[in-house]
């Protein structure tokens, strides 16, 4: 789970719980804006945005052999300072968003895959007989319906390549750790969709 602890916040910080788990939804604050798998759980792009500074902050801390994160601000300069206050400002948010009740681990793992879920418990019929084995023809590629349901999936990835793309040139030469963290949350979600994209023109070109 993400790594938030009130206790490391700054005074009079609360814990906000405003929503409940639903399939599909972060694991730690249930939005489900930009989900995306992160640590083999469903995470919302600000839940990764924020753990991914507080990881930042950690490595800085690690590497120098500094103080653990926590507790009081003090810093021997003015970059450790600033790698403290934004970790705890991290903190601070996901301590704020975070459901009112974690979800079961195991909700979490069937939610990931539904169409698996679905098989093992759709019920046997009686009735039913033996499925052919599929043709050569149908092997080497898709339906009509396919290729129409694969376009659609292109065209969605295409708008939010798009989109990520504009957002990395709005970051392009901001300072400071949430821009960095951020700029690398886009630079992953972009990897994937084009990753994505990929298996779809090989699946496409089978239909041809």
């Amino acid at each position: 789970m993400i790594d938030a602890d009130s206790s490391h916040g700054p005074a009079g910080t609360t814990t906000v719980r405003i929503a409940r788990w639903t399939p599909g939804g972060c694991v730690w604050c249930g939005s489900t804006d930009s989900v995306e798998t992160f640590r083999n759980e469903p995470r919302c792009g600000l839940c990764r945005e924020k753990e991914a500074v507080i990881d930042e902050a950690k490595q800085f801390i690690g590497m120098y052999g500094l103080r653990p994160l926590g507790g009081t601000l003090a810093s021997e300069d003015e970059e450790e300072r600033e790698y403290r206050v934004t970790a705890r400002d991290a903190r601070e948010v996901l301590n704020r968003i975070r459901l009112e009740k974690l979800p079961d681990p195991a909700a979490v793992r069937k939610a990931l895959r539904p169409r698996a879920a679905a098989v093992v418990n759709a019920p046997a019929s009686p009735s039913a007989t033996p499925a052919k084995a599929p043709t050569k023809k149908s092997q080497a590629g898709v339906t009509g319906i396919d290729a129409i349901e694969l376009q659609a999936r292109v065209e969605k990835l295409l708008v939010q390549l798009t989109s990520v793309d504009e957002q990395i040139s709005a970051l392009d030469g901001v300072q400071g750790l949430p821009a960095r963290a951020r700029m690398k949350d886009l630079e992953r979600q972009r990897t994937t969709v084009l990753t994505t994209l990929a298996a779809l023109e090989k699946a496409r070109r089978r239909t041809t």
